[in-house]
């Protein structure tokens, strides 16, 4: 059965209060810590961390967390992903980070060795994310060793229990129903990662607030009618 992927937006960023761990909790500790300490290394560069793991488990939604929890403190972020190509790194950036690292392109890999260099040079943090683990990486060889000699993590999807239990919760504790049939539809209608099925349960609560409805399959295929 044809899976279908919303372009939804969240109602609020990814943080890590709304990432759920399941079997990622040591990468969860650790990215609160380096929130916290991101803008305490004066003087000593360091150690990079590294996220790896399939799409969907949380790599990218853990570093706009990480950018967003660094913002809310007044600091500015480089951020480098394959969709764009921005400027030089900047000094007065808090940290470095890289996203989706195993599709840069030889021109996005040169500015990202840039980056990094210049980020231990002056003693800000490099966070960075791919699909595999540093020493599978189809990157430029001084690119990938210096990805790979820090913290690295592991990421692992949600199974499917462990997926439609977080689903219950965050229903529940939004005071919103879903009985079994509606749980089946979406995990077999939609994209599995728990990121797109929190976004789909953000637009169904909506939807059905607005419709003053309750949530059943007629109204998900209602709302994809409408919206």
């Amino acid at each position: 059965m044809k899976q279908i992927a919303l372009d939804i937006g969240l109602s609020t960023g990814p943080s890590l209060a709304n990432f759920y761990a399941g079997p990622n909790v040591a990468a969860h500790h650790h990215m609160a810590s380096w929130i916290q300490h991101a803008d305490s290394h004066a003087g000593k560069p360091p150690v990079p961390t590294y996220l790896w793991g399939a799409q969907g488990s949380g790599k990218t939604h853990l570093l706009k967390a990480a950018r967003e929890g660094l913002r809310e403190h007044g600091a500015r972020v480089g951020w480098l992903s394959p969709r764009e190509m921005p400027g030089d790194f900047d000094d007065g950036w808090a940290a470095v980070v890289l996203d989706d690292v195993h599709l840069y392109s030889a021109e996005q890999q040169h500015l990202a060795f840039n980056w990094f260099v210049n980020a231990q040079t002056h003693c800000k943090p490099v966070l960075a994310a791919g699909q595999a683990a540093p020493a599978h990486l189809d990157l430029r060889e001084d690119l990938r060793t210096r990805l790979g000699w820090g913290h690295v993590f592991q990421l692992h999807r949600l199974n499917e229990q462990e997926g439609r239990s977080v689903l219950r919760q965050e229903a529940d504790a939004r005071g919103v129903f879903l009985s079994d049939e509606v749980m089946d539809f979406m995990w077999h209608r939609f994209s599995r990662d728990l990121g797109s099925l929190m976004e789909l349960l953000d637009h169904m609560d909506g939807y059905a607030l607005q419709t003053r409805r309750a949530i059943t399959i007629p109204l998900i295929k209602s709302m994809l009618e409408n919206t």
